[in-house]
């Protein structure tokens, strides 16, 4: 496995946040994976891997996610926060994202609930998304809980966008004309998401960039399915939504499909 070694410049970026230790890498099954047995090992908060390619990359309940070598910024990141933070480590990620893809391409993201990022669609035009986030804890010392947060982004993608996906998604270099630094990204990404860490406003700011707040969405859970009003996000991050009939529903966990621009 060959490691980058990042450029003097994004070392002095970085140089005063938590995120010292930035290993980027040729290929890795899971960037997720890796972290996380380095984080059972007993490494500390900060480490961040990169790599050009995943063999085994995941997202939410198991789904798979690949993307061609070289194209993506995949990068995973230990946090050890306090209890309490725990759950609100992948929101950190999700507006540290989007605040960096704004800086360095311009273009503007915006969050779906519960993990993604979009580019909002224009008029008519369905969101269609540019990268996901992957939050897992291990909670095996109760009192020092370790989160690896993983993210994906389509940075600089072929011309040509997979027929199957070009409806649903696309790249960041496709909407900003022009290829993107990843190593840029990077650090503007590490740099927000340290910021955003200690920050007691974080469930304002996911708010503020929210794709799925006034949206007719279609909530899929496990044993049912319903559409209804984004309505508001609860102070825990949950998605409150009004269900036809005026009752409002508060979910925790499950997909969300926008059936409507915002």
């Amino acid at each position: 496995m060959f490691t980058c070694v990042l450029s003097d410049a994004a070392k002095r970026a970085l140089a005063g946040t938590r995120f010292a230790d930035v290993r980027w890498v040729s290929e890795t099954g899971s960037t997720n994976a890796d972290v996380m047995a380095l984080a059972r090992a007993g490494v500390g908060e900060g480490l961040a891997i990169v790599a050009d390619h995943q063999t085994a990359g995941r997202g939410r309940v198991g789904r798979t996610w690949s993307a061609p070598s070289g194209s993506s910024l995949l990068l995973s990141v230990l946090l050890r926060p306090t209890p309490a933070a725990a759950g609100f480590c992948g929101m950190a990620m999700g507006v540290a994202a989007v605040d960096a893809v704004s800086a360095v391409t311009g273009v503007t993201a915006r969050l779906k609930w519960p993990n993604d990022l979009v580019w909002p669609g224009l008029g008519d035009q369905r969101d269609r998304k540019v990268g996901g986030i992957l939050a897992e804890a291990d909670w095996s010392d109760a009192a020092s809980p370790a989160v690896v947060v993983g993210i994906g982004l389509n940075v600089n993608w072929p011309p040509s966008f997979p027929e199957d996906l070009r409806a649903i998604a696309t790249s960041l270099n496709h909407v900003a004309s022009r290829d993107v630094d990843r190593e840029e990204l990077l650090v503007a990404i590490l740099r927000e998401l340290d910021r955003r860490c200690d920050d007691g406003g974080l469930v304002d700011a996911v708010r503020a960039r929210s794709a799925t707040l006034g949206s007719r969405v279609r909530v899929e859970l496990a044993a049912e399915v319903f559409d209804g009003d984004a309505a508001e996000l609860t102070d825990q991050g949950h998605l409150v939504v009004a269900v036809d009939g005026g009752a409002q529903r508060v979910i925790s966990a499950g997909d969300v499909v926008h059936l409507r621009p915002a």
